[in-house]
């Protein structure tokens, strides 16, 4: 019997997840679906009642329905509710369970394109306190580094997000990059700026130190504008394409009973795709 799994959003044909997932099955000869499924929120209620009755192994949750398939799960696992959203959902018994693996793709990724980045006392910096940061701030909570400084634009947003996750966090406004770039060894931007013509104009390059690790959570376009400009000044970048992989890699093993690769050619194909 053909197992059955989709991604959900509204709207959906953008969704890369297809792509992803059906190279996936192709190369493990797994009989085996994946599509893109347009869902109104109305619609939302009613898409669970087909889960329910076992059409679908599970699938993904992409916007805007991130944060209101939380009422709709049967459970959901502590993860998720820190970061506050779910992007996997996996069906066992009429049973829907959700989870969120954004930080597993994000740690998968900077291991992969940066082996080691984690090693050593540098603290980390996320640039950005909206509903993005926080799944970046559960990875790195993950993981036995420094301390991670949150600048936002607004720093009463910093300060409610890491009084709401605990971990080794601290809130800053943008001001206070000039003091904590010394120490700094991950930068990772969470937030929009660089889009639509927007600059860090407060970000100094070269107050940081030579190794530091710049990444960006948005893939396209691929070389964002923080990306380029710490290119430019000689730091190492990891671009975000990368998370998009790594995250899809638990729901593809829960689903279909195999762990796929994030390998060169997947990645080509996806970045090909950008290009349009």
């Amino acid at each position: 019997m053909t197992i059955k799994a989709f991604v959900i959003g509204h709207p959906i044909a953008h969704s890369r997840s297809p792509l992803i997932h059906g190279q996936w099955l192709a190369e493990h000869g797994i009989d085996g679906s994946y599509e893109a499924i347009d869902v109104a929120p109305d619609a939302l209620p009613g898409f669970f009642e087909r889960l329910r009755s076992g059409e679908f192994a599970g699938g993904n949750v992409t916007i805007p329905h991130k944060e209101a398939v939380f009422a709709l799960c049967d459970s959901v696992d502590p993860l998720a509710t820190t970061i506050g959203a779910v992007n996997t959902l996996v069906v066992r018994d009429g049973r829907i369970h959700g989870t969120n693996t954004d930080y597993l793709g994000f740690l998968g990724n900077l291991d992969a394109e940066a082996p080691g980045w984690s090693d050593g006392p540098n603290d980390a910096m996320i640039i950005g306190a909206g509903g993005a940061s926080r799944a970046i701030l559960v990875a790195l909570r993950r993981r036995d580094g420094g301390k991670v400084h949150v600048l936002n634009r607004t720093l009463e947003k910093a300060q409610a997000l890491v009084e709401e996750i605990d971990g080794p966090f601290e809130a800053h406004g943008f001001d206070g990059f000039p003091e904590l770039a010394a120490h700094t060894g991950l930068v990772v931007n969470t937030s929009s700026i660089g889009m639509h013509g927007t600059r860090f104009d407060w970000l100094d390059f070269g107050l940081l130190p030579k190794t530091t690790l710049v990444t960006d959570i948005v893939y396209a376009p691929l070389v964002t504008p923080l990306l380029a400009d710490a290119a430019a000044h000689g730091l190492r970048t990891v671009d975000g394409l990368g998370m998009l992989l790594h995250q899809a890699v638990p729901g593809f093993e829960a689903w279909f009973g195999v762990r796929p690769s994030v390998t060169p050619a997947l990645r080509a194909r996806i970045e090909a795709t950008l290009e349009h």
